[in-house]
């Protein structure tokens, strides 16, 4: 017992000076004195417009300024290619300009320390893009085989290199003093890529289409009859629509594979009042038009006009603008199986949805459906974006219908919050939905649940709550990866869409066409 007590009373005396010895480590660090300042943490170096780089990091508590410096070196030797001191945080991301092309360099951040030392470097890495001093290609000299190229006059250059085909034109003293080339002996209608290199250095680098030509393609132009000439059209027929205005107010017939495209994308040809009724398991492309539903009545601009057990060829539409259609772009309500459904880089407005959904599949199904850097304005106000019902899968159980919708611009489209972005109901499907930019919307994701979205990630929406907050029963809403950044578009009520936003620039969300 006697020990007992001892014990007990050690355990007391024990507890009271842990006691003391807390109140006194407690003192001290809230009298915490520090001899030199904290480092910058979370630093990130992204390289913008090629040539410069933004640099971010978290301010530190005991330090104002900072000072910047980069090396072309990884260990910081010699003299820094770059300084700048008193950067404050409210100039943050800060942004250093004047870098050279394809070189890897070394930053480092400190915190500069008032009546302290400054902190230790914080450092990162980063390479630079290629030196652009192209101009912009003139499109009235391009040809079916040349190309003319320019940039600043006597600018130190040595050669021009094509691909495909490893195309090596040296540069002459004339063109140098000049600053322009003209390059022949291309293959019409071929994306290349042209570099202009100073020795082993890419000072450049620009792509660019030949126009269309050659065997197989019918030049059609202004006045004639494009109708006639579209429903005549032979299997594998490529027709190359020269700039102007065609009426057609009618059905363009499409029953065997064939291309209808402008001859000059710069200078695209309208095509006003056609409906493309697709039958006969016939593919179809449609590239650099401009579609105006003026006087087509209240039809899709697309309908497949046959069931058919045997899939249909491919479709794509690709840089081409389409406009005020009333029930929709794209109608499929026949037992129509398609291989590839591809809608690129169009323009597409006023499209009214009134009795049909913009992209509307009853009783079809696309084997792969792809839909990335377009832009999708003032359009289906009161109906779904994306519809396919379980009809396709009835037909074609055996199908997995792989959607991707990715990259685009959407605004002001649909503005019902009963309305869905994703009406997908077939049987067996899956669906990417990424990077894309939703501004002004009441629209919503889904409700359904066959809709099997199985990447979401990366989009940003703005004015557009209900796809991260949406009420309706069921509703799938985004709960991962994703931004409510105002893109700071130039000018959205005139159709320009061009983003202001740094952040959304450089993350690659939305269209191409307006980063």
């Amino acid at each position: 017992m006697k020990c007992m007590k001892i014990l007990w009373f050690l355990a007391i005396l024990g507890g009271l000076g842990m006691s003391s010895c807390k109140e006194n480590i407690l003192q001290e660090i809230t009298a915490l004195n520090l001899d030199r300042a904290l480092s910058p943490t979370d630093l990130t170096a992204q390289v913008v417009d090629r040539l410069s780089v933004r640099l971010n990091w978290k301010k530190v508590n005991n330090a104002e300024l900072y000072a910047i410096e980069i090396y072309e070196n990884s260990d910081f030797t010699g003299s820094a290619v770059k300084t700048v001191a008193d950067v404050t945080v409210d100039q943050l991301p800060y942004t250093i300009s004047g870098l050279d092309g394809e070189t890897i360099y070394s930053v480092r951040v400190s915190a500069v320390g008032e009546g302290i030392e400054n902190s230790k470097w914080t450092t990162a890495t980063f390479e630079t893009g290629i030196e652009h001093i192209f101009n912009e290609i003139d499109p009235e000299t391009l040809t079916v085989e040349s190309v003319t190229l320019t940039w600043p006059a006597r600018e130190k250059a040595s050669a021009v290199v094509l691909m495909p085909g490893e195309i090596l034109h040296e540069i002459t003293s004339a063109e140098l003093a000049a600053g322009v080339t003209t390059i022949t002996g291309l293959s019409s209608d071929v994306t290349y890529t042209a570099t202009l290199m100073n020795g082993e250095k890419r000072r450049g680098q620009l792509t660019f289409t030949t126009l269309l030509g050659g065997e197989g393609v019918t030049k059609v132009t202004t006045g004639a009859d494009l109708l006639a000439i579209v429903n005549a059209a032979a299997d594998g027929a490529i027709l190359a629509i020269e700039p102007g205005t065609y009426v057609v107010n009618g059905n363009l017939n499409i029953g065997k594979t064939i291309s209808v495209r402008g001859y000059k994308p710069h200078d695209r040809p309208i095509i006003q009042g056609a409906i493309f009724k697709v039958s006969g398991n016939a593919g179809l492309v449609l590239r650099d038009l401009v579609f105006d539903a003026t006087g087509a009545g209240s039809d899709q601009a697309i309908v497949y006009n046959e069931d058919l057990d045997n899939p249909y060829g491919d479709f794509l539409m690709q840089d081409c603008e389409v406009r005020n259609y009333v029930k929709g772009i794209f109608y499929v309500n026949k037992k129509a199986r398609i291989a590839s459904v591809t809608f690129r880089n169009n323009l597409i407005y006023d499209i009214e949805c009134d009795g049909g959904d913009f992209i509307d599949f009853r009783k079809g199904i696309a084997d792969i459906f792809t839909f990335v850097d377009n832009t999708v304005y003032n359009s289906a106000a009161a109906r779904d974006l994306f519809r396919m019902d379980a009809g396709g899968s009835d037909n074609f159980g055996s199908v997995e219908s792989k959607i991707m919708i990715t990259q685009n611009t959407f605004y002001n489209t649909i503005n019902n919050n009963g309305k869905r972005y994703l009406y997908i109901r077939l049987a067996n499907n899956s669906i990417s939905f990424t990077k894309n930019l939703i501004v002004s919307s009441e629209g919503y994701y889904t409700n359904q649940g066959a809709t099997t979205i199985t990447e979401l990630s990366g989009n940003n929406y703005y004015n557009a709550p209900n796809f991260t907050a949406s009420s309706q029963s069921n509703a799938k809403n985004d709960t991962g990866n994703y931004t409510s950044l105002n893109p700071e578009f130039t000018n959205p009520e005139n159709g320009d869409f061009t983003v202001n936003n740094l952040d959304l620039k450089l993350n690659g969300v939305g269209a191409a066409r307006w980063r």
